[in-house]
């Protein structure tokens, strides 16, 4: 969970409301002027337990995308098989093993400002899950998606409990549907001089 959205050293960032019917154009345009011109493979780590509605957001985003059966992205991170604070180290380095020189996409649940409540906010650079709680999680992802669940700044241990459902699981339907935007934009493009992309097996692994 990153509480206060604190990023990686590179910050560039594109927000938008989950609700917003040009989310999907609008992002996908953001987070392909980020991708290098010949990434290997891209993966997508979502962050977060089912333990917590508010920190539901990354687990469920996987569980959604994984069922979409994208064709060239490698996901972890699902309510099955979580990555979360515990696993995190673990996860990491599994997919610098597995997946070297890989473009990874990190999505985590956020709270923030009452009026950013449901948005999605893009960022160029590693997400820190934990920041805020002084844990020592490693930053991961080259981009990251933040989804803003709730309001911030006091208990946020008790906001995150007590998150509804409803906006969490809309929020995580939003992003999975992004993502496999970005999926079938990858499939279009695999050929193009411009990405220069290369077709992947799709296989997704566990840590347990």
């Amino acid at each position: 969970m990153n509480l206060k959205k604190r990023f990686g050293l590179q910050q560039e960032n594109f927000r938008m409301l989950h609700t917003n019917p040009d989310l999907q154009d609008e992002m996908l345009a953001k987070i392909f002027s980020w991708i290098p011109k010949q990434p290997k493979e891209c993966v997508v780590v979502c962050i977060g337990t089912d333990r917590s509605t508010g920190d539901a957001l990354g687990p469920l985003t996987g569980t959604y995308l994984t069922e979409m059966q994208p064709k060239n992205l490698t996901i972890y991170g699902t309510l099955k098989y979580p990555v979360h604070a515990t696993n995190l180290s673990d996860y990491i380095q599994l997919i610098g093993e597995a997946h070297q020189q890989s473009f990874i996409i990190a999505i985590d649940a956020g709270l923030g400002k009452s009026g950013s409540v449901g948005y999605l906010i893009a960022g160029k650079g590693s997400i820190k899950p934990g920041a805020a709680l002084n844990k020592p999680l490693p930053p991961v992802g080259d981009v990251h998606i933040t989804g803003v669940v709730n309001v911030g700044g006091f208990m946020e241990a008790s906001v995150l409990q007590n998150t509804r459902l409803s906006i969490v699981s809309d929020m995580a339907h939003k992003t999975a549907d992004l993502l496999s935007g970005f999926d079938r934009q990858l499939s279009r493009e695999k050929f193009s001089p411009s990405l220069g992309l290369k077709s992947n097996k799709k296989g997704t692994l566990h840590y347990m």
